[in-house]
């Protein structure tokens, strides 16, 4: 199982840096952000798993920001505030806040929520291109999450198999991050896909479905140049993707 990535955010520098101290040493791998630019920054540059927002970031309001955030991901989102009347916590729920914990709070109480939130979220960032209609460019290829299709440099429609398509999303969803064979066999979630009903845990199935995908978008699939092998870890798709909407 991957590390959880946790983002948290919090203009004051001291309480941002204590939280991240205490939340490494408890296992997670966590970064930190001040502000709204820095939390874009974080979301384009990897995969976040949960973000701990302050609700009071100097002259940036949290609620806003959190229902921003909700609009355009599916991260976990626990808010964190000092403000603890119960208008305000449903000030934070209701613009899509998974948990809200106020402020002074013990760390093993913030510890528990914040697994408890991983555990029955499992909204991660990875997995967001479910329900996305965006075109995703790379390498001169398009797929159009709202029709579902690939295109080819030259303009032509390149057939793939349910899994292969499904293993493109979550690629596109993490360009330029190491994956490993079980974070993208969780990703595909081939429990719910009658198609893929064979365990992908079993043998090198993962393995031959990157061979699969290989042999439908590289030039030379023997001498990958956009889903590459990641020694000692899985995978990584190394294309600049960029997205547009439709």
């Amino acid at each position: 199982m991957s590390i959880p990535r946790l983002l948290v955010v919090d203009d004051d520098a001291e309480m941002r840096l204590m939280m991240t101290e205490f939340l490494r040493k408890s296992g997670f791998m966590v970064m930190m952000a001040a502000n709204k630019s820095e939390i874009d920054a974080h979301l384009v540059s990897g995969r976040i798993d949960l973000i701990l927002l302050d609700v009071m970031l100097g002259k940036e309001d949290g609620i806003q920001i959190c229902a921003t955030l909700r609009l355009e991901q599916e991260i976990p989102i626990i808010l964190v505030s000092a403000l603890s009347a119960d208008h305000q916590r449903m000030k934070g729920y209701e613009v899509g806040a998974d948990d809200y914990i106020a402020k002074p709070f013990n760390p093993n109480l913030l510890l528990a929520r914040v697994r408890a939130v991983l555990r029955r979220g499992h909204r991660a960032a990875s997995l967001a291109y479910r329900r996305n209609t965006s075109k995703y460019h790379f390498n001169g290829w398009i797929y159009d999450g709202k029709l579902d299709v690939v295109l080819s440099p030259d303009g032509f429609e390149v057939a793939l198999s349910k899994r292969e398509t499904s293993l493109l999303k979550v690629l596109l969803a993490n360009p330029h991050i190491p994956l490993t064979r079980d974070e993208i066999a969780e990703a595909l979630d081939v429990t719910h896909d009658a198609e893929n009903a064979v365990d992908v845990f079993e043998g090198r199935a993962i393995d031959v479905l990157v061979g699969r995908l290989r042999s439908k978008i590289e030039a030379n699939p023997k001498e990958p140049t956009i889903l590459r092998t990641e020694r000692g870890v899985g995978y990584i798709f190394v294309a600049d993707v960029d997205v547009s909407n439709g």
